[in-house]
């Protein structure tokens, strides 16, 4: 078959890599356009581009899809199918109807629940005990399309968004490789309709959502580090400097009586535990302003902390 591809990132990139494995022809790949990334701003091209050249694949490149002449592009690449992941763009209808077997859509939840650029993170943020990948045929709605394949995956206590991308990547990838054979065979896949109910939405992840309220239960913001692991990272400050805390676990015990949301109660092995509004976090690596990531143990001794200093505003 020939299958053209559409998507950005790099869980994206691992969906595509596993079709190049599975033998399948990848034309054309569409991808959006090249960003600053990382500390220094430097323009660098995303994972999924780097993938394709390194095979030797046409790549295209487009902010948007709606421009007539762009499709028109497209349109003269044969395809009979295009497989979509985390793509990041509005794919329009006429871009829909340009393969045979029209769009595939590999979206890292259980549709209808977190449709949307963040169903990732918005899992994880919300707690919930699993997710999972849909293969779905594309609509003009907002992953709205019927269900062709529905994998669960159950979410673990310590999963990242890092370490849980990487994991329904690749059952996404077996998923829709096996729909794809399904074509191959010349089966017809109607697919099943989205349930409607449970319908909920994943809006794009903003920084701010990044700031730690040390008001909140600290098993909250566990979640809250873990869901913006590896980008953006949780943030809070010390004497007004940022922090970034990148792994962290909340204890069974309450913190000592009297501490304030945000103040440091206890030195551990190798860790330090701060107080939040319900519980306390134990803290095990940070990375400070214009540094590197490293345990807690070390910054603590490099920063001379004492117990009740506070963290956040």
């Amino acid at each position: 078959m020939e299958v053209a591809f559409a998507g950005t990132p790099a869980f994206a990139a691992d969906v595509l890599a596993a079709l190049i494995a599975a033998g399948f022809r990848v034309p054309l790949v569409l991808t959006q356009p090249d960003r600053p990334v990382g500390r220094g701003q430097r323009v660098a091209a995303p994972p999924v581009k780097q993938l394709a050249l390194e095979h030797g694949i046409a790549v295209t490149q487009h902010a948007r899809l709606g421009d007539p002449a762009t499709q028109a592009r497209i349109a003269e690449t044969r395809a009979d199918v295009l497989a979509v992941a985390a793509y990041g763009l509005i794919v329009p209808g006429a871009v829909l109807a340009w393969p045979r077997h029209g769009c595939i859509n590999v979206h890292a939840s259980l549709l209808p629940r977190w449709r949307g650029a963040a169903p990732i993170a918005r899992a994880l943020l919300a707690g919930d005990p699993e997710t999972g990948v849909t293969i779905m045929r594309m609509d003009a709605g907002l992953d709205t399309g019927p269900m062709l394949e529905a994998v669960r995956v159950p979410i673990g206590s310590r999963d990242t968004r890092g370490s849980l991308e990487a994991k329904l990547a690749r059952i996404g990838a077996d998923a829709l490789i096996g729909v794809l054979r399904r074509f191959e065979r010349g089966e017809s896949i109607a697919g099943v309709a989205q349930p409607g109910e449970g319908v909920s939405y994943a809006p794009k992840i903003e920084k701010r959502e990044a700031v730690i309220d040390w008001s909140l239960d600290a098993r909250a913001i566990d979640r809250q580090i873990r869901a913006f692991d590896p980008s953006p990272g949780a943030q809070t400050t010390l004497d007004g400097n940022p922090l970034k805390v990148w792994r962290a676990e909340p204890v069974g015990e309450a913190p000592r009586p009297g501490a304030a949301p945000g103040a440091l109660v206890r030195f551990e092995r190798g860790s330090f535990v701060i107080a939040c509004g319900v519980g306390a976090l134990r803290v095990d690596e940070v990375q400070p302003a214009a540094g590197r990531r490293m345990p807690a143990s070390a910054f603590a001794a490099g920063r001379r902390l004492a117990v009740a200093m506070r963290f956040g505003p």
